[in-house]
């Protein structure tokens, strides 16, 4: 891991509040250096024990749930059994390709929801999420 992104997790860990702890700066590394993605826990820890990084499965889902309370990163429950992490925290919506397990980012622009329903009382939409299934064509 370079010097240099190793000073800029950390810097981003402390500034979330969160302690540099090797295991967080080697993860946070391991999410962030790619650019924007979407993984599972279980897609984190193969990458992690692949790079050499000696880290538990639940080292790795804790690590994940810390970084989405701190803002790091967002949950993504695209089917009842398998939730994504995405490193892309802006405003967005996803396509899910069925099949493949493969989420796609849709830019917030490409999409305009309309009509959302009142909250109920002292409640406010904090986000909406919408996910696009999609399947290959069938011949």
């Amino acid at each position: 891991m370079a010097e240099e992104a190793e000073i800029a997790i950390e810097s981003r860990l402390r500034n979330v509040g969160l302690r540099p702890t090797r295991q967080r700066i080697a993860l946070g590394d391991l999410l962030f250096a790619k650019g924007d993605r979407h993984l599972t826990v279980e897609e984190l820890h193969e990458e992690a024990v692949a790079a050499g990084v000696p880290v538990s499965l639940a080292t790795v889902y804790n690590t994940l749930h810390q970084f989405t309370e701190a803002g790091l990163i967002r949950v993504l429950a695209v089917e009842s059994t398998k939730t994504y992490f995405d490193t892309n925290v802006s405003d967005h919506h996803h396509f899910f390709v069925e099949g493949h397990n493969e989420v796609l980012d849709i830019p917030i622009s490409n999409l305009t929801i309309d009509n959302l329903p009142e909250p109920p009382k002292g409640m406010e939409i904090a986000h909406v999420d919408v996910v696009i299934r999609l399947r290959r064509k069938q011949r």
